[in-house]
């Protein structure tokens, strides 16, 4: 497994024809936050794909050329739907082969039952590693900085940590990001923009955002991301710039 020093971002792909038709809720979006969260790191971009293997080797193709740490989930089984395996290896430039240490996990598991049809689970793209799966033993892969791992929520998440303790270790921080929010109140976007703009121009190593309110309150949400003193710094001054303007305010919170 190689290891990029350069990896910062981190995204998933989705992968089912039952996501897209809506036969199955995504859980692992989620579920990645989470671990991501837990090692003070974050979730970057997340895309969903079908069962299409033109389509998938093309998204494939675009993330391996990046530098970005993806994780995969679905269609790595052996069944004729299962085309992660085979589009992975394509958009490698790679042949699929064997792997050495998946067949021994596959024959100790299976023995004999393990072919002519299991074995398939662990027919990778040349040059692909191991993701151990402490559930059934079925294991996933890596290749370089992309990690494949079943669609079952139950195995895939604790093979995802491991792989974020493994390899990632270096790209966790001990201090996790917060977020701090405040309400804004009968003033309209247009009215902030100018307000909004000289913060981020003065902190820009926090990320400022602002929602209108779902509920159909005429409320703005504004949330400031990033470490904890940065946030609270550039949060301290978008709130006094907002009540040096007359800005109603409302609510506070953090997350």
């Amino acid at each position: 497994m190689d290891q990029i020093e350069a990896i910062r971002r981190i995204g998933i792909l989705l992968i089912g024809d039952e996501l897209l038709s809506g036969k199955r809720v995504d859980k692992h979006m989620p579920a990645v936050i989470d671990l991501l969260s837990e090692r003070g790191m974050e979730l970057s971009w997340a895309r969903m794909v079908g069962d299409d293997a033109a389509l998938l080797e093309r998204t494939l193709v675009e993330t391996l050329a990046g530098p970005d740490v993806v994780f995969s989930f679905g269609g790595i089984g052996a069944t004729p739907d299962d085309r992660t395996r085979q589009c992975a290896a394509a958009a490698a430039g790679v042949e699929l082969e064997f792997n050495a240490e998946g067949r021994a996990i596959l024959e100790s598991k299976f023995g004999d039952e393990a072919y002519p049809k299991r074995i398939h689970m662990v027919e990778w793209p040349v040059g692909a590693c191991v993701i151990p799966n402490p559930i059934n033993q079925v294991p996933g892969f890596s290749l370089h900085h992309h990690h494949f791992v079943p669609g079952f929520p139950r195995m895939a998440w604790p093979m995802v940590a491991w792989v974020l303790d493994e390899y990632y270790r270096h790209l966790q921080r001990a201090e996790r990001d917060i977020e701090l929010m405040l309400e804004v109140l009968d003033t309209p976007e247009s009215a902030l923009i100018d307000l909004m703009q000289s913060v981020m121009d003065a902190h820009p190593s926090v990320r400022i955002a602002c929602l209108p309110n779902a509920g159909g309150r005429r409320a703005i949400e504004f949330g400031v991301r990033g470490t904890p003193d940065a946030v609270r710094a550039a949060f301290g001054e978008l709130e006094s710039a907002l009540s040096a303007a007359g800005v109603p305010l409302g609510e506070r919170s953090e997350r």
